[in-house]
């Protein structure tokens, strides 16, 4: 009688194991990564301290340098240092509003503190209920209450206010982090009404490599990787539409992901 044998090929095997042996070494990192995190945060927020006191725009602009310092040894520690491209787009004069990819939980506290100048980030009013992180969260976001009406329209008043103290408004127009296989999600029109209403130039910023760190859908993982963030040139409003505004930054961030990424 024959004996019949099966075998897998060698190259589905080798990538089997290979993805096994980076999944445990991507719990064992994240173990790493979250004992940094946790051990460096109290020593950070002494430095914070001033935040309750201080107000707009020195506490955005303290706010920005104490984060600025942290997350730069806490990146470079857990194996993910920054690099800026496209510093020279940025020009100090009239504040912009940041319109920022989302593609991880790497993204927040990567894009506030390394964007050239203070900024305000518009954020969920939940996260302030985590123990100090939340006060920390809340010292550079203008709060919403996505359920609320009422909040929704006192936050759109909120970062006018800011843009007219100097700071910039830093906005993730997909809302949320993408989660599917394009470069961008569908954009919401917050970022660009706000445009309208105010005629601040629109600043396109992308990160890049960030989901490789924090991967949407895998519980517990982390695993090192360069960041790139990268500044484009700003887009006048020019009497637009905020639609019209929606589509053009669309296409233009869409593009230079697909071609750069």
């Amino acid at each position: 009688m024959p004996i019949i044998t099966f075998s897998m090929p060698a190259n589905v095997t080798s990538n089997s194991l290979n993805l096994l042996i980076k999944n445990i070494f991507g719990r064992i990192f994240a173990v790493w990564a979250l004992i940094l995190f946790v051990t460096t945060l109290p020593i950070a927020f002494l430095f914070y301290l001033p935040c309750f006191w201080l107000n707009e725009p020195a506490k955005a602009n303290w706010h920005r340098y104490v984060s600025r310092v942290w997350m730069r040894i806490y990146l470079l520690l857990i194996g993910c240092p920054i690099t800026i491209v496209g510093k020279e787009n940025y020009q100090f004069g009239r504040p912009y509003i940041v319109l920022c990819n989302h593609n991880s939980l790497m993204d927040v506290p990567v894009s506030t503190p390394f964007l050239p100048r203070a900024n305000k980030t518009i954020a969920k009013k939940s996260f302030t209920r985590v123990p100090v992180f939340g006060w920390i969260y809340s010292f550079g976001s203008v709060l919403v209450d996505r359920k609320s009406e009422e909040s929704r329209k006192k936050s759109f008043l909120d970062m006018q206010a800011m843009l007219k103290l100097g700071l910039d408004m830093l906005i993730y127009p997909e809302g949320t982090r993408n989660t599917t296989s394009q470069p961008l999600a569908p954009f919401y029109s917050g970022a660009f009404r706000l445009a309208e209403a105010t005629g601040n130039d629109l600043l396109p910023v992308l990160l890049f490599h960030t989901r490789s760190i924090l991967p949407p859908g895998k519980f517990f993982y982390c695993w090192p990787h360069p960041i790139h963030m990268h500044i484009l040139p700003a887009e006048p409003v020019n009497g637009r539409s905020a639609l019209q505004l929606k589509e053009v930054l669309f296409e233009r961030m869409s593009h230079y992901f697909l071609t750069h990424h």
